[in-house]
């Protein structure tokens, strides 16, 4: 299996909607279960304690193909151009356990 975290950083005139925005995204990412084949989990959500990052992402796949065969779906990409759009600040991590 394999974990997949990213975290980001909004723009400074996104930062007052983060709430709005990880409902919009958390929607969008949920909506992937089942269209992106060995996407298993996939959760989003606002940071609460201060930090340089506002927004966090969690998906588990069944194996690192599944993970490089979301990070070039359609699907994935059309909300990846909507991130894009908000952010300013991204790291990721990705493992295997």
């Amino acid at each position: 299996m394999v974990k997949h975290i990213v975290f980001w950083q909004l723009k400074e005139e996104e930062a007052p909607r983060a709430a709005a925005i990880a409902g919009d995204l958390r929607a969008r990412f949920q909506a992937l279960l089942g269209v992106v084949e060995g996407l298993e989990a996939i959760e989003l959500g606002e940071n609460y304690n201060n930090g340089p990052y506002q927004l966090a992402l969690y998906c588990a796949f069944s194996s690192r193909q599944a993970e490089q065969a979301y990070q070039t779906h359609p699907a994935h990409l059309a909300i990846k151009q909507i991130v894009h759009t908000l952010v300013c600040g991204r790291a990721a991590v990705d493992y295997e356990v």
